[in-house]
């Protein structure tokens, strides 16, 4: 019959894939490498990052302490001359 000639043949294609399965399994990371692929990276260390405000931030900053400063003067004159 026509079937079994076909399961036959979907059977030796099954062993042939199942044991160039196992000859990469077993090549391991290193046949990756070899066909061209990059080794995996090591971890980087993140660095600190230092002053990581914006300028928009500095900006907004130095505003509210302007601001904070004027009412700070504004109250001590305010009691000294009472």
């Amino acid at each position: 019959m026509e079937i079994d000639r076909i399961v036959a043949d979907l059977k030796k294609q099954r062993d042939r894939l199942v044991r160039a399965i196992e000859a990469l399994v077993e090549a391991g990371p290193m046949a990756a490498g070899r066909r061209g692929r990059k080794a995996a990276a090591k971890p980087t260390v993140k660095r600190r990052r230092r002053g990581g405000i914006t300028k928009e931030g500095r900006k907004r900053l130095s505003e509210l302490m302007k601001k904070r400063w004027a009412e700070r003067r504004r109250k001590g004159l305010t009691k000294l001359s009472k």
